[in-house]
């Protein structure tokens, strides 16, 4: 009787685990990152903050390679990744155009 309870919860633990290793696309993040991206390149990110900008680029494109090889964890880190990166160099475009009097 005891061995047969230990099996139950060994096979729920196994199938807990297994549950969490299969993730979803991070279809939400992808799409964070690629508005984020968006806003940056409007406020001219390309021109005032083009290294930051080419980093977010490079994290949405790692990104989108991750999902393809079926690697969501990291596809998801990179998206993060890719939207923060945008986030900065947004930012360093609006700090570029208040200082230059453009806004």
């Amino acid at each position: 009787m005891i061995s047969a309870r230990v099996t139950v919860a060994a096979a729920a633990v196994l199938a807990l685990w297994l549950a969490g290793c299969t993730t979803a696309p991070p279809i939400h993040e992808m799409s964070d990152a690629r508005q984020a991206i968006a806003a940056a390149e409007e406020a001219r990110a390309a021109e005032l903050a083009p290294q930051t900008l080419g980093e977010a680029r490079r994290y949405l494109l790692q990104a989108e390679e991750r999902i393809r090889e079926g690697s969501y964890g990291i596809a998801r880190s990179d998206a993060i990744r890719a939207k923060t990166r945008a986030i900065y160099a947004l930012q360093a475009s609006q700090a570029a155009l208040e200082g230059d009097g453009s806004l």
